[in-house]
């Protein structure tokens, strides 16, 4: 059984993983989605080719995807340091989430947008519309459904993301089952983090779900 000091301690932490992953999610979106945006604008084929601009940003989102997220979180901390002050805890941890979400983010934005219609894409630009018309209106538009799914897999992502920060002082259920989880071998509480986590995914995977499928109804309509 679980003491009132541990069920205040889980929930305290359960408030804590809450808290990282939503904040940073919504900073993974802040730029990720105009990085995705752009990596569909600017690609070959795309409504305003760059080639040279889109090498650089392909190339910057697939080093970062590429380096495990608690490497990354190692060579992110002299700059984690520079924002918040210190390495550890929520805040700072979100920094570092928000550096491996960012790329993440973006892939899923450019997959998302790449799934629109090439022919609605060409019926706005026969009529005149600008690209920032095109994005913003018919790309974003069409691809509302997609990119809300995106969203819920990005959310789930960074939920695991904050599990995993624990093994580094990064708060929230993670660092409960790996300091009494682990380290001390409290198995009621480490078994207790794992049922918050996928009940928390669980959640998320819902509201995604219901999202999405209210969003394509209207469409459909």
């Amino acid at each position: 059984m679980l003491s009132s000091k541990e069920i205040m301690m889980l929930l305290e932490a359960t408030g804590t993983s809450i808290y990282m992953t939503l904040a940073s999610t919504l900073m993974a979106y802040v730029i990720g989605l105009p990085l995705g945006v752009l990596l569909v604008v600017c690609a070959p084929g795309g409504l305003k080719p760059k080639k040279i601009l889109y090498k650089i940003l392909d190339a910057v989102v697939n080093i970062t995807r590429s380096i495990p997220f608690l490497i990354l979180m190692i060579l992110a901390t002299p700059l984690v340091r520079l924002i918040v002050g210190k390495s550890y805890g929520a805040n700072a941890t979100i920094i570092s989430l928000t550096l491996a979400a960012a790329p993440f983010v973006a892939r899923l934005v450019e997959s998302s947008l790449l799934e629109v219609d090439k022919g609605v894409i060409e019926a706005a630009q026969s009529m005149g519309a600008s690209v920032w018309q095109i994005v913003t209106k018919v790309l974003i538009g069409e691809a509302r459904v997609s990119l809300i799914v995106g969203s819920t897999i990005a959310l789930g992502t960074v939920l695991g993301y904050t599990a995993m920060s624990g093994a580094i002082g990064g708060g929230g259920l993670g660092d409960i089952a790996i300091r009494y989880g682990y380290s001390r071998w409290v198995p009621h509480l480490l078994i207790s983090t794992v049922v918050l986590l996928v009940i928390l995914m669980q959640i998320i995977q819902a509201a995604g779900n219901r999202l999405s499928k209210k969003l394509d109804k209207r469409q459909s309509n």
